[in-house]
């Protein structure tokens, strides 16, 4: 099993949501001891967004006459999609900022989702490409969000990533979340401890 850690906070050790990301793969480590571990940190190295400019390559594939920074780009596009594309089980680490997810994890979303390779278009709509595989997203957000409608209005983050992840073609999805925990020491020491207790049963070894 190939286990691919996203990590999109810009925060190190501080962040919540690399602490989730961290015991999640620890717990599936712990589960299925010979899976392979690789992790891509969007803060150290973050995607450039999509300029006029990259949309040619990226997004259209006009591959004639590239400049050198289009060519770097096309490789590093070609190399996130391989990376998504073999993994088996995907950890993304999704803190809530402005109702959203970080600017550094929508710009891989805008490199993963290529025409051709993660969904193509067919004539009786968009088809995923990228199923087969399960995702966790550890959700972290500084107020509460799930337990009434007006709160999940605002709620551009999860719905989000589950919307995109959709469109791909990945429907295994789980959402371990930890909200509130900017309402106060009481409060985020909950809502830790809940989202570790789903994290710990997924420490489970899977039967043979």
């Amino acid at each position: 099993m190939k286990i691919l850690r996203i990590d999109s906070s810009p925060l190190g050790d501080a962040s919540v949501s690399r602490q989730l990301t961290g015991s999640i793969v620890a717990a599936l480590l712990q589960a299925t001891p010979d899976a392979e571990v690789s992790a891509r940190d969007l803060t150290i190295a973050p995607p450039d967004h999509l300029t006029g400019e990259l949309m040619q390559v990226v997004k259209f594939r006009n591959l004639e006459g590239l400049t050198a920074r289009q060519q770097e780009e096309l490789a590093l596009t070609d190399a996130l999609v391989d990376e998504f594309l073999a993994a088996d089980v995907v950890v993304i680490g999704a803190p809530m900022y402005n109702f959203t997810v970080p600017t550094q994890l929508k710009a891989w979303i805008d490199r993963i989702a290529q025409a051709g390779r993660t969904f193509r278009y067919t004539e009786t709509g968009p088809v995923g490409l990228a199923g087969g595989k399960k995702v966790y997203i550890a959700s972290t957000r500084g107020g509460v969000y799930s337990t009434n409608a007006a709160m999940s209005a605002l709620d551009h983050q999860e719905a989000f990533l589950r919307t995109v992840l959709g469109f791909l073609g990945v429907t295994d999805v789980t959402v371990i979340r930890a909200e509130g925990v900017g309402m106060g020491p009481d409060a985020r020491a909950k809502a830790l401890a809940a989202a570790q207790q789903e994290i710990d049963a997924l420490a489970t070894p899977v039967a043979a």
